[in-house]
């Protein structure tokens, strides 16, 4: 019974120094997009977005380390200019491809007005819009205009969260901004591994676990590397939305597939191919 008692005692105070920890890295990773948006004078009412790209991935970056994530491109992210499609498995999704990814996110407008969190969103550069007023057309228009301006967004064409396991109906109102701006469409993929080589089962926010459940979840889960795989580009100039939609959801499906194929842990009877595997994820890791 001691021993049973000690062992329950010595797990609960590691759960707690690991949440220390995240704690403490969330802390500092906040403090240091503040002294960097102090740093190129970016709190007045345009955010300076020619300047803030490289100062964002640090701070996506520094943010996903704190949850003890290691982001990995599988191949080279590309710079392209115009609208990021990517999977939606999680609200790690933001730190994890805003460390990689050269765009500034879509955002819903109550985030902006979260204490703290909500006025460095803003510095940052995130487009904020109004969503579920059903007003598809005036979003869509608000993000053609950015695009415009020279400036690439991120966003979820799924609308919501999946286990991560598949790519969920894609909604391509949104894609009419790319058309209407004559700009390409960049999808991406991300999966989330655990040490075992498997889908970790802990990050994505799913179903009816609630936000902070989802947050401890995160904190206490085990080493993860999320692994992010940019695809072809798909340009929109001839194209009809209903095309780029369905274009756009058979890229997502194939490359999650295909990344699922290069990163996760492969059965014994495929150990032959394993040294492959393991090429291409050391590659990977040498182009992060």
């Amino acid at each position: 019974m001691k021993s049973k008692a000690s062992k329950i005692l010595t797990n609960q105070l590691a759960k707690q120094l690991r949440r220390a920890q995240v704690l403490k890295g969330m802390s500092e990773t906040m403090v240091g997009g503040y002294r960097a948006i102090t740093k190129v004078d970016g709190w007045g009412e345009v955010p300076k977005r020619d300047e803030l790209p490289r100062y964002n991935r640090i701070f996506c970056r520094n943010m996903a380390a704190a949850f003890h994530i290691e982001v990995v491109a599988v191949e080279p992210i590309p710079e392209t200019h115009g609208l990021w499609a990517g999977n939606h498995v999680s609200w790690m999704d933001i730190p994890v491809m805003g460390s990689m990814v050269p765009a500034f996110f879509l955002s819903k407008a109550e985030v902006e007005k979260m204490p703290a969190f909500g006025r460095l969103a803003r510095a940052c550069g995130s487009l904020f819009i109004k969503r579920g007023s059903g007003d598809s057309r005036k979003v869509a228009g608000q993000i053609t205009e950015f695009l415009k301006k020279g400036h690439s967004v991120l966003f979820y064409p799924e609308g919501t969260t999946t286990d991560g396991t598949h790519i969920k109906k894609i909604y391509g109102k949104l894609l009419q901004a790319a058309m209407d701006a004559d700009k390409p469409i960049q999808p991406l993929v991300v999966c989330y591994v655990n040490d075992k080589g498997e889908l970790d089962d802990q990050v994505p926010f799913v179903g009816d676990t609630s936000f902070t459940k989802s947050f401890l979840n995160v904190m206490d889960s085990g080493p993860v590397t999320a692994y992010i795989l940019p695809l072809e580009k798909i340009e929109t100039t001839g194209k009809i939305r209903d095309e780029l939609t369905e274009l756009l959801h058979q890229s997502m499906q194939q490359g999650l597939e295909d990344l699922h194929s290069r990163v996760l842990k492969k059965s014994a009877d495929s150990t032959a191919s394993n040294s492959d595997t393991d090429s291409t994820v050391d590659n990977a890791r040498s182009v992060a």
